[in-house]
């Protein structure tokens, strides 16, 4: 039985848990496999993955998240990983991660003469003498890997595959020697670790899907955007009842084409409201300048969902089975948050009350509370941050130190760490320097960097790419500033929220509860009813021990609202499962 095979070779092989063990899968369902100094192949289906990670619990290498969406989608789920893509994005920075780049970067090479991917071309250099050395050695002489192996000939049969994989484990080690490397990370190859496996967690969600009722998804954009169109003609129909709403509060000679910034900004103009410009957030503080500006705010909202959200996006993304699906990756190649497709990370709140958990189930809501300052306290050691941060609400302890109202304290935070030194909160933003020293001069050592174009790592070790190409100054040296600073700062939120989600996937998996959902610092949870309570609870005590985890005795407790719910708009009115509302964890 192949299985059996897989799980007795890889025993014979001497593997035990936590073991680095490569792993490849072929077109044709071929397992290639790499441990230690050997090398070798199986047939097999993702179930006998399955079976040999419950039995044996290694640590599988995979070249990237490519693998894990295959065993997914098959049902299988391996506990841990190795991800040498997410890997690479956090030593080197940026997005792209193919084995190719990530082999050159390792060694030195030169990347901008790395050879294009693609099948082996008949005028070759293996052919015709250009590339010295045995063409089935993923090496060429120049010291890259051959185009024509990463374009999919290395399964080309049970040799290259054992190849392919000894070359992952390769990449691996070296891997983990440069994050050991990095001066001042100790948490590099944990965070190492923890990105890799939500690698995993994002290949799940884009096959398990988020909770949607189409019915009532339907219901609500009836009642946003009006009924479904039976044709392009009514759709525009529709489309010209909404502008009409809008145009209706201008004189009969007067028109305009709502979608056009500029002739909205003269419109508004024509009617006595003088805007620099026609975002939402400054048309939000003219509201009652005219009833125009309700009107078009309006419109942009029932806009949006119908362009954006509508029909079209319903049907393209909600599947059968009731579950609306994107593609997710565990980085966003700058800072490392986490990002879906298919409008999962931006879907309206107007939609949010179709997202229901399924029959005898429920949802398990968790938002980490005030998180950019208290990983500003962790990260930077500030301890007067520290101390403020073992609060519930810690605005309020820096607005008594600040000597100012809980609302500037907290414009002051969040202006320190955006960069933001002007305008309301700018004075008692100055008072911070004095009273948080250790902190602000973290960000301010950031902004330097990003002004100067020199690269960043966070607290966890990812790169933040800022070197210049060219000269920096003024207000474009002070947006690198800015964006250094806050990089900084989201960098590391997001390798605790990933932690965070991690630890949950695997202490709620056995009560058959599943992430659906990450959004930001939000975890949605899909919990069985009956499980639900235990499930929550077990939610908040794996935020202690992912902070335990990231940042061992920082002393900075980190706090999540915590609810049960049905529907995910029901979480704003829920009442918090934890302690005085807020599950406090410290580190």
């Amino acid at each position: 039985m192949a299985g059996a095979d897989l799980v007795t070779s890889l025993r014979r092989a001497g593997v035990n848990r936590g073991d680095l063990v490569a792993l490849v899968i072929s077109p044709a369902l071929e397992l290639g496999l790499a441990t230690g100094d050997r090398s070798w192949t199986v047939p097999g289906v993702a179930s006998e993955v399955g079976r040999a990670d419950e039995e044996l619990r290694p640590r599988w290498v995979l070249w990237s998240g490519k693998t894990a969406a295959r065993l997914a989608t098959a049902g299988t789920r391996l506990a841990t990983c190795w991800d040498i893509a997410a890997v690479h994005r956090l030593l080197f920075g940026g997005w792209r991660a193919d084995p190719g780049l990530a082999w050159a970067r390792l060694r030195g090479l030169a990347t901008d003469t790395m050879p294009a991917g693609g099948p082996l071309d008949l005028f070759g250099s293996d052919l015709f003498g250009g590339d010295e050395g045995d063409a089935s050695d993923p090496v060429a002489s120049d010291g890259h890997l051959r185009p024509e192996w990463l374009s999919g000939g290395w399964s080309d049969g049970p040799g290259r595959m054992a190849r392919w994989a000894a070359l992952a484990l390769d990449v691996a080690g070296q891997q983990q020697e440069a994050l050991a490397a990095l001066d001042g990370r100790p948490m590099a190859l944990a965070t190492a670790r923890s990105e890799s496996t939500a690698e995993l967690l994002c290949a799940e969600l884009c096959a398990d899907g988020l909770p949607m009722n189409r019915a009532v998804a339907e219901q609500i954009l009836a009642s946003l955007i009006g009924p479904r169109p039976r044709s392009d003609a009514d759709a525009m129909a529709q489309r010209a009842a909404r502008d009409a709403e809008v145009l209706r509060h201008l004189p009969g000679d007067v028109t305009a084409d709502l979608r056009s910034p500029a002739q909205v900004k003269s419109l508004l103009a024509r009617m006595g409201v003088d805007v620099p410009d026609t975002r939402a957030a400054r048309l939000r503080e003219m509201r009652d300048a005219h009833p125009l500006v309700g009107a078009l705010l309006d419109w942009r909202k029932a806009e949006r969902i119908a362009t954006t959200y509508g029909y079209a996006w319903l049907d393209e993304h909600l599947a059968a089975d009731g579950r609306l699906r994107g593609a997710w990756t565990g980085s966003d190649g700058a800072a490392g948050r986490m990002t879906a497709s298919a409008g999962l990370h931006n879907m309206p709140a107007a939609l949010r009350p179709a997202v229901i958990a399924t029959e005898g189930h429920v949802f398990v809501r968790a938002d980490l509370g005030q998180i950019e300052p208290r990983v500003l306290a962790a990260v930077s050691g500030d301890r007067a941050l520290v101390t403020a941060a073992r609060s519930n609400d810690l605005y309020a302890p820096v607005a008594a130190q600040l000597g100012v109202d809980r609302a500037v304290a907290k414009v002051a935070v969040l202006g320190a760490m955006y960069g933001q030194t002007t305008g309301h909160g700018a004075q008692a933003l100055r008072r911070l320097n004095a009273a948080y020293p250790v902190a602000m001069a973290y960000l301010d050592a950031a902004d330097r960097a990003g002004r100067a174009g020199r690269d960043l790592r966070t607290y966890g070790g990812r790169l933040i790419q800022l070197v210049a190409t060219e000269p920096r100054s003024g207000s474009r040296a002070a947006a690198y500033g800015r964006y250094a600073r806050n990089a900084m700062i989201q960098g590391a939120a997001a390798e605790l929220f990933k932690m965070w989600a991690v630890i949950v996937r695997a202490r709620c998996a056995p009560f058959g509860a599943g992430i659906v959902l990450c959004l930001h610092d939000e975890l949605l949870v899909h919990s069985p009813r009956e499980q639900a309570e235990t499930v929550s609870r077990l939610v908040d005590e794996c935020l202690r021990e992912a902070a335990q985890r990231w940042a061992p005795g920082c002393a900075v407790r980190f706090i999540s609202d915590t609810v049960v719910v049905r529907s995910w708009s029901d979480a704003k009115s829920a009442a918090p499962s934890g302690p005085a509302g807020l599950a406090g964890q410290q580190a």
